[in-house]
This record gives C-alpha cells, sequence and structure tokens, in this order.
C-alpha cells in the first residue's frame, strides 16, 4: 500500500519535470527564431544596401557624359567613402581601381580647383575625413602590389596604377593646386604628406616594396619596367630623406630594400638615374657608417636570414665599386661590415648534407632556411661579389701592399703601363705575355727581413683586408675557385704580399708566426689569416701555372723566391707538428695548418717532377733519424703526425728502413717469420718454364692475402717436363718473380704500353682485347706488391702519371692532371699548351669537347662531357678543354685497368707504407737506384771462401773485368744474377767461393747471395766464361 503511494508521487514529479523542460525549449526555440531572423534580415539588409551602394558607385564611373571627367572632387569623395563602407578585396577590384583612375585624372585637369581630389585637404570640413580617407585608399593599393605578379601582362599595368597613385600622394611636387599663390599652402601641404608616409610606414610600406621588388626582379630578366622600378625607388627613398637618413628608416630602408637580389645592378641597367640620386646623397657612405657599429650591422643580419644577408652584401659589394672616392675613405669601415656579415653567413654553412641543412648555390649546404625563389637570381648576385675580388677593387684594398716597389732598376718601373678597361680587364691571351715582361725585369729576391711593427695602422689595415678575403674564401664555398682566380690575377699581389709579410716583426716570418700560433690575441689571428690567404692563393696560383710558366717566365714568383717560400712552409709546417700544436689544433688552426701544408705539399710535388731548389732542401737537418724512430716505436703522436704530412723531412734510405721495418713488423704479426718456437706456413707452386705467366695465374691468383705475403717456394719444370735442380731459399722465387713480370710488363702482351719518349710503362688502353684482363691487371698488382714487400727490386720503370696514382695523388683537391701529362706524351702537352696560349679566337680550330682516337684501325670518338662532340671549344672553356684532356687520356681511359692493378698492390703494401715516398722515390723503391754500382763499397762488404782471398790473382781479375771490360748494364746483369740486390746490401754482405774443376761457368745461390767460381787459369776465360753466364736466360746456373 505504502510502496504504490510512492511510486505514483515519483510518476508525478518526473511528469512536472517534462513539462518545464518543455516550456523552456519552446522558449529557446522561440528566442533563436527571433535572433535568427534579426541575422537575417540584417544581412539582406546590409546585402540590398551594398548592392545599392554598388549600383550607385557604377552608375557614377559608368556615366558617359562629355564632362564626366570633370566630376567635383567631392562627389569623388563621397562615392569613395560609400565604396570604402563596403570595399571588398576581390569584389570591388574593378571599383576600387575606376577610383583609382578618377582621382587620378581629377589631379591632371588644369586650372578646376574644385576637380582637384586634393583640394578637399584645404576644406576645414572635410580635412581629417580627406587624409583618412586617401590613408585608407593608399594601403588599399598596398594591398593590390603585394598581391600581383608584374610578370604578367595585366598586373604589370595595375602596378604601374597603384604605384602612380602612392607617387601622386606621397609628394607634393605634382599638386597643380600648390602653383601661383597656392605656394604658401606648400609646407602644410608638406606636412600631410608625411603624416600619410607614417602612415604607411607603420603599416608596413617597406615590406609592400620588398615583395614587389623580389616579385619583379629576382629573376635572370627583370619584370619592371623602367617607370615601375623608377617609382618603387623613389617610393623607398623619400621617407628616408624626409627623415634626415635617421637610422631607424636607414635600418628599414636596408632590410627591405638594400636585400633585393641585385637591386643596384638592376638600378644601373633600367634607370642609372637612380643610382646618381644614391651618390647624390652619399647613401653609400651612410650605409657603411650606420653598419659598421657592431650591433646594429648584427641587427639587420638577424633580420635578415642567410640568403638576404648575402644579397645585401652583393649590393654593397656593387655600389663600392661605383664609389672610388668614399671606399678609400671608408676602407676600414668597409671591410669591417663585409667581415661581420660574411662571419654571419658563416655560422651556418655547413661542410656536409643533413637533415638539418638545405642547398644553397653560392654558399653551399647552409643549415638556415634558404628561400629557394631567389636561385634565378643567384647567378646576378655571383657577378656583384666578383667586384670584391675584380682587380679594380683589389688595387684600391691593397694599395699599400702594391705600392711597394719589388723592381731595382727604377727605369724599368717606369715603364708605361696599359690602363685597365672594363673589356680588358681580364684578358687571357695578354697575361702570359705582361708575365712573362715583368719576369724579364730585374728585381731583389725577397727574404725575411723584418723591422716592420705589427701594430701599426698599415699593417693592421693590411691584416683586416687578408681576414675578409679570407672569410670571404671559407663562406663562399660554391664559388671559391672563382675568387682564388681573382685575386691571383694580379701578377704582382702574391710577391708583394710576401715581402710585406718578410718586413713584419723584429726579425721578419716564420718567429712571428710561431708566437703568433701560441698567442690566443685578435691580432695574431689577424696575422695568421695574412700568411693563411698568401698560402690559398699562391697555392691555386701553381697549381693553375704549367712548368713554362713557373720554371720559364716564373709568373708571380722568381725560383728563388720559391725556394725561400718553400724553406720557411717547411720549417713552420714541422714547428707545427713537432712542438704538437696539431695534435690538439681545432677550428681556425687546423685550417691554417691545412693550409700553409697544402701549399708546401704542392710546392715539393712540383719540385719532384722537375727541380727548383737545391740537393737535401727538404731535409730537417735537426731532426735526427734515430729519435724519430724511437718515438714511433712508442706511439707518439707527433712522429705519426710528422710521418703522415712530411715524410720528406727525413732522408730517404731512412724511410727505405723504416718501410722495411713496417714489414717486418708486419711480418711477425702474421706468424709468417721462422722462430724457435714455429716455422710460418709456406705454399708449394710448380712452374712450368714455357707457361711460367699461365702457371703462375692460376696457382696465386686464388691464394689469400696472408698467403700472398707469406712463404712461396717455387719448383721449376724445364721444357721436357724434368724438375730444376736446386733448392729454393727464396733465390727461386726470385727469379719467378722477376721472369714473371717481365713478361706482363712487356708492350708486347698490350697489358701495358709505353710512353713516347722515355719508354715508361702505363695500362694499355686497349688491354681489354684480353680475357679476363681485370682479373690480370690484379694479379699483376699483387707480384708488384710481393716483389716491394719481400725488398726484391723489378726493372719496372713506370710513368710518372702511373705512380702518382699508385699513390693515390689524383684524389688530391691540388693535384692537375695537365702538369702530369708530359710523362705520358710531350709532343701532346705542347699541343694542349699552345691551345692554352692561341691569341685568336679558338673556335677558329674548329674543336669539339671530345677525342678522335685510332682504336685497333677504327676511328673512335670520346665524349669529354656527356654530348662533347657536338660543344664547340671557346676561348671561354678552352682551360677546361686541356684539363678534361689531360684528365681523360691519363685516368678516364684506363680508370678500370688502374683500380685493378691498385687493388691487387694494396692487398700486399699498405697505402700508409709508401705515402711518406714521392713518386720518383717510389720508383726507386721498386726498382733499386739507377746509380753507378760502387765496385769499391762491394768489394769491402765481399767475404772469400774456400782458397780465394782478396789478394788471389782470380779475385784480382774478377774485380779488374767487372771495373774495366764490363759496360753498366753488364755489370748490373751480373749483381741481379748473384742475388745481390737492396736487400743483400742492406744485410751488408756477398760471398764469393772457390769451386772446383776450372772449365766449368760460374754457378751462383741467389738465395744466400753466393758466388761460385772455379779457379780459371786465364783472364781471358774468366772474362767469357762469366759472359756467356750472364748473357744466358736462366742467368748463373743454380747450384
Amino acid at each position: 500500500m505504502f510502496s504504490a503511494s510512492q511510486s505514483s508521487k515519483a510518476q508525478f514529479l518526473d511528469k512536472a519535470r517534462q513539462a518545464r523542460e518543455e516550456r523552456r525549449e519552446l522558449k529557446e526555440r522561440e528566442r533563436a527564431a527571433v535572433q535568427i531572423q534579426a541575422l537575417v534580415r540584417r544581412f539582406l539588409c546590409r546585402c540590398h544596401l551594398q548592392k545599392e551602394i554598388r549600383r550607385e558607385v557604377e552608375d557614377f564611373f559608368g556615366t558617359a557624359e562629355p564632362g564626366a571627367s570633370k566630376r567635383s572632387a567631392l562627389s569623388v569623395f563621397r562615392i569613395a567613402r560609400k565604396l570604402l563602407f563596403v570595399f571588398n578585396h576581390k569584389e570591388d577590384k574593378e571599383r576600387f581601381e575606376k577610383l583609382c583612375r578618377c582621382i587620378l585624372n581629377s589631379m591632371d585637369v588644369e586650372n578646376e580647383p574644385k576637380v582637384w581630389y586634393v583640394s578637399l585637404a584645404l576644406s576645414k570640413d572635410l580635412t581629417l575625413l580627406w587624409i583618412k580617407q586617401i590613408k585608407d585608399i593608399l594601403w588599399f593599393c598596398c594591398e593590390f602590389l603585394k598581391q600581383l605578379k608584374p610578370d604578367i601582362l595585366q598586373d604589370s599595368r595595375l602596378v604601374n596604377l597603384h604605384l602612380t597613385m602612392l607617387v601622386t600622394f606621397t609628394d607634393t611636387s605634382t599638386w597643380k593646386i600648390l602653383r601661383g599663390k597656392g605656394e604658401t599652402l606648400r609646407p602644410a601641404m608638406n606636412h600631410i604628406c608625411a603624416n600619410i608616409m607614417g602612415h604607411l610606414n607603420q603599416k608596413g610600406f617597406y615590406s609592400v616594396l620588398q615583395i614587389l621588388l623580389t616579385n619583379g626582379l629576382a629573376r635572370s630578366r627583370p619584370s619592371l619596367s623602367k617607370g615601375s622600378l623608377t617609382a618603387i625607388f623613389s617610393l623607398a627613398l623619400r621617407p628616408v630623406v624626409a627623415a634626415q637618413f635617421s637610422d631607424n628608416l636607414l635600418r628599414s630602408f636596408l632590410i627591405h630594400v638594400m636585400s633585393v637580389p641585385a637591386i643596384m645592378t638592376h638600378l644601373a641597367t633600367l634607370t642609372p638615374e637612380r643610382l646618381a640620386v644614391i651618390e647624390s646623397h652619399d647613401l653609400f657612405r651612410k650605409f657603411i657608417i650606420f653598419l659598421s657599429r657592431e650591433a646594429q650591422c648584427r641587427d639587420v643580419c638577424v633580420c635578415l636570414e642567410g640568403s638576404h644577408t648575402l644579397c645585401l652584401l652583393g649590393n654593397l659589394v656593387y655600389l663600392g665599386s661605383l664609389n672610388d672616392k668614399v671606399l678609400e675613405d671608408e676602407t676600414a669601415h668597409f671591410v669591417g661590415v663585409l667581415i661581420h656579415m660574411l662571419s654571419y653567413c658563416q655560422k651556418y654553412v655547413s661542410q656536409k648534407k643533413s637533415n638539418l641543412t638545405h642547398w644553397h648555390p653560392v654558399l653551399g649546404w647552409f643549415s638556415q632556411t634558404v628561400d629557394y625563389g631567389l636561385n634565378e637570381s643567384m647567378p646576378l648576385l655571383t657577378k656583384q661579389l666578383q667586384h670584391l675580388w675584380g682587380v679594380h677593387m683589389i688595387r684600391i684594398l691593397f694599395s699599400d701592399v702594391l705600392s711597394k716597389k719589388l723592381l731595382e732598376n727604377q727605369e724599368i718601373a717606369q715603364l708605361p703601363t696599359q690602363p685597365v678597361s672594363p673589356q680588358n680587364s681580364l684578358p687571357m691571351k695578354n697575361l702570359f705575355k705582361r708575365a712573362f715582361q715583368k719576369s724579364a725585369s730585374v728585381r731583389n729576391i725577397l727574404k725575411p727581413v723584418g723591422g716592420k711593427r705589427v701594430d701599426s695602422a698599415e699593417v693592421q689595415k693590411v691584416c683586416s683586408i687578408c681576414v675578409l678575403y679570407q672569410t670571404t674564401l671559407t663562406t663562399l664555398t660554391q664559388i671559391r675557385l672563382q675568387i682564388l682566380t681573382g685575386l691571383t690575377y694580379l701578377d704582382d699581389l702574391l710577391p708583394k704580399l710576401w715581402a710585406f709579410i718578410c718586413e713584419l716583426g723584429p726579425q721578419g716570418g716564420l718567429k712571428l708566426f710561431l708566437e703568433c700560433l701560441n698567442n690566443d690575441t685578435e691580432e695574431s689571428k689577424r696575422l695568421l689569416a695574412m700568411l693563411m690567404l698568401f698560402c690559398d692563393c699562391s697555392r691555386h696560383l701553381i697549381t693553375i701555372l704549367d712548368d713554362i710558366e713557373v720554371y720559364e717566365e716564373q709568373i708571380s714568383f722568381k725560383l728563388e723566391e720559391l725556394v725561400t717560400i718553400s724553406s720557411f712552409l717547411n720549417s713552420f709546417v714541422f714547428k707545427m707538428i713537432w712542438d704538437g700544436i696539431v695534435e690538439n689544433a681545432r677550428g681556425e688552426t687546423l685550417e691554417l695548418f691545412h693550409s700553409v701544408h697544402g701549399w708546401l705539399m704542392v710546392l715539393y710535388e712540383r719540385d719532384c717532377r722537375r727541380r727548383f731548389a737545391p740537393e737535401d732542401h727538404w731535409l730537417r737537418k735537426d731532426l735526427k733519424p734515430s729519435v724519430l724512430f724511437q718515438e714511433l716505436d712508442k706511439d707518439k703522436k707527433r712522429a705519426q703526425l710528422l710521418l703522415q704530412y712530411i715524410p720528406h723531412v727525413i732522408p730517404h734510405k731512412n724511410r727505405v728502413l723504416l718501410f722495411r721495418n713496417m714489414v717486418t713488423k708486419e711480418k711477425e704479426k702474421l706468424g709468417l717469420v721462422e722462430t724457435s718456437s714455429a716455422s710460418p706456413h709456406v705454399t708449394h707452386i710448380t712452374i712450368r718454364r714455357s707457361r711460367m705467366l699461365e702457371d703462375g695465374y692460376e696457382q696465386l691468383r686464388q691464394l689469400s692475402q696472408n698467403a700472398m705475403k707469406g712463404v712461396i717456394r717455387v719448383k721449376f719444370v724445364n721444357d721436357l717436363g724434368v724438375d730444376e735442380a736446386g733448392i729454393d731459399q727464396d733465390g727461386v722465387f726470385k727469379e719467378f718473380l722477376e721472369e714473371i713480370i717481365k713478361k706482363v710488363f712487356d708492350p708486347a702482351l698490350n697489358l701495358f704500353k709505353t710512353t713516347s719518349g722515355d719508354e715508361r710503362l702505363y695500362p694499355s688502353p686497349t688491354s681489354y682485347i684480353h680475357e679476363n684482363y681485370l682479373q690480370l691487371f690484379e694479379f699483376v698488382g699483387k707480384m708488384l706488391g710481393k716483389a716491394v714487400y719481400e725488398g726484391i727490386v723489378v726493372d719496372v720503370p713506370f710513368a710518372s702519371f702511373f705512380l702518382s696514382q699508385l699513390l693515390g695523388h689524383h684524389h688530391s683537391v691540388f693535384y692537375s692532371s695537365v702538369d702530369e701529362l708530359p710523362s705520358l706524351d710531350s709532343e701532346f702537352y705542347k699541343n694542349l699548351t699552345s691551345i692554352k696560349r692561341y691569341d685568336g679566337d679558338i673556335s677558329d680550330l674548329g674543336l669539339t669537347l671530345s677525342y678522335d682516337e685510332d682504336v685497333m684501325g677504327q676511328l673512335v670518338c670520346h665524349e669529354l662531357v656527356p654530348g662533347g662532340k657536338t660543344i664547340p671549344v671557346t676561348n671561354e672553356n678552352k682551360i677546361s678543354y686541356i684539363h678534361l684532356m689531360a684528365h681523360f687520356r691519363m685516368h678516364t681511359q684506363i680508370k678500370s685497368q688502374t683500380a685493378a692493378l691498385i687493388s691487387g698492390f694494396r692487398s700486399i703494401i699498405k697505402p700508409e707504407w709508401i705515402r711518406m715516398f714521392s713518386a720518383p722515390e717510389l720508383q726507386r723503391l721498386i726498382s733499386g737506384d739507377n746509380a753507378e754500382i760502387d765496385l769499391e763499397d762491394l768489394k769491402k762488404h765481399t767475404v772469400y771462401y774456400g782458397g780465394f782471398h782478396g789478394s788471389h790473382r782470380v779475385i784480382i781479375w774478377l774485380w779488374d773485368i767487372l771495373a774495366n771490360d764490363f759496360s753498366p748494364e753488364e755489370r748490373a746483369m751480373f749483381l741481379k744474377d748473384t742475388g745481390d740486390t737492396l736487400g743483400s746490401v742492406l744485410r751488408g754482405f756477398f760471398t764469393i767461393r772457390k769451386k772446383e774443376p776450372g772449365g766449368r761457368l760460374p754457378t751462383s745461390s741467389t738465395c744466400f747471395n753466393l758466388l761460385k767460381l772455379p779457379n780459371y787459369s786465364k783472364k781471358s776465360i774468366l772474362r767469357e766464361k762469366l759472359r756467356y753466364a750472364i748473357s744466358m736466360n736462366t742467368g748463373f746456373e743454380l747450384s
């Protein structure tokens, strides 16, 4: 009963709650309906009003009455107010254009004050409203300018319209109302214009101009017309001039206008009058002085990302090239500004690609975002930057250095020089003639003398300029070669810079710079930057000069100066390594080391190819080889670095001993040396004399690397199939190795060819006719490596360029194919260098970037670049053609053969072992010295057995025959067949033993450097038997 009552009460309350909810929802719907109706009515009303206003505007501008062009200013003002009230960018674009044209037309009417739109500014009631309206109209013009593309014809017309509006109402010069009596109103009107300009600046006027300029100019061909560009630049300059070049507006001008790619170049091309305006306001000086304040320069750089900072730099450099007077007056400020801006960019220049880097065509990998829209304008920017290392600016900046006199004969110094004109500023054909005339003059050989204070203004100025160019080289990574070429164009800059370096400090040169290494001061860094720039430029110059220019014409440097410079560099690098500076070097110090070392090695390698330095010039007398070897045994870092970077400071014979020591250590490590507890594994092979190459190839090519380095015993089988007598204790293997190398390097086999002239060997380009030719070359490399590994000298004279490849020099950034070309074909080299010196138009010769070659009776055309046979050789690309041709002949043609041989060679000989030798020294390591055999020394190291002694008649006859009757070739064959190689000389013995009976031929045991000599009765018989024995193919018969 009770529960039923409770249930009915709950139902009643629930119904009441639902009723309340329904009433509330109903009220909410009614309220929403009223609100929606109000909004719809308002929207419809607004649409109706807008439609009415737009129709009224259309009617206003659509009237075709004769006096329609002379509508009153007031009517235009009213219709403008209505249009601005409902203005929508998309819908009212055309109406706004009509309004602008109407306003501009009103300003052109003569003697109709009521028609002039600007006349409303004089109305007391309308002045403020008019100013508000013109500000709005002009800002809408700016909004449209941001969206327009000047390269589209229709848009370009609208650009002109909106620019005309801005030009007309930001300056009173065209206002007819101010003519005559109205002149008194000009100050007030100027004030109104300044007010309008200030409003636009506040809204972002310079950003609008920047977008418009970038859209129109950041391309290979500008799309802005002369009129448009003139208008934009005038508009940009007005606030700056009006504010009397205040810092705030100079900053805006630099950030938004001067950072537009190559804008100064476009001004010079399209509207040079604007450059005259810049000059009349002395703007370049004002820019430089403003940016010379570090905080302001940093602020500008931070506002611009890397690409735009570089664009600003390019425009400043271009302006500098046009303003000699300002550049001379403000050199310090100009250089400082450029250093700061380049340093800012350099912070973001990266050494390699990563997920955080972007590619920039001038800066390389860049860790800031890059505006790829600017890429099209990069060639123009590069042209602007080229002025920095152009002859004209270098003469101005380095005036203190270039004013030095290097000539002793003052008459020569006063020879008339041809003025440099823009047309012949880089005349390639005159470079060599001019250089030859200069080198013929007499001058002091430049040596360190000292005497100039490093804190003097002159030295500080030159240091700053050197820092600028060094920073340019490390920042503009993609045009580094262009910069170096520009800096080395003036023949006298580098020798005069060297003369300047020689005068620094109390003693001059080396001591000062070594002290700078230990001082982490700003002054020291600037001095080292000077040395670094000198090294980078000099290295580049010597790399691009051929032997005639270096040794005969002596362009820039005399040979005696190269000797002095190389001595300085050698000492400097040695001290950096030996004093432990390189071990912990980072950043700038490491860059300096690589710069100085690079220049040193270019000179050393040039000297190795053709001597200019005296004997023992490169050795360090204060470095004892024994001390170095002790430090190497202790794994001292400085000793390892010295061996890695400048092994030439150690005498050659000591490096050979060091090499043999390295080989011995490896043999011990691999267990290839006989010990009391173990014997090395021995590989036995059987070789038929008639098929020596085939048998050797088949049996040895499958051996592992360690087995090839280990002991190999050879058993010869003669033509009758009978085993030859003899026990192989390395001597038989040595004979096998010599014979097999003799066969594979025989040009008749066509694995190798000989150079024209000195007949030196290199891989044959047509060796591919052999089956498995690459495996053959790898086998040859292993055999050659085995010979060097075992200290067996083989008579294989290689071409110098091939030895360089064996050493890996061709991978160096300083390597020049042209320098090595004479070692392949001296005649071909002369022909190529004659192209370099050709005075006329090279295209007249009908050459293309290809090489025609007779290959086994067929003419084959090799393209040096893709499509090369259709690309003519011109004066612009002839240097590239020469390098491509040299590279093709010495590398591309034999690339696979060389790679296979080097692979085989390096499987036996580690690359780091032979890096301590130059190309000629490697040849000596392979083939021994070509020097005359020292018989007296050989006598001292000879041991006699079996009844022979030094005074025995047969022994006296032997030495006499070797000294007086044998030719040098016969003496060499005698020692070869008795086994007296470089290895035995190093071990220090040669043995002669008496043998019976006396009528037989002499025999030898090559394993033990032993000659078994019968006791002949006559000297003539001894001579005859010796000659017969060494002339036989098998040499002395083995015993």
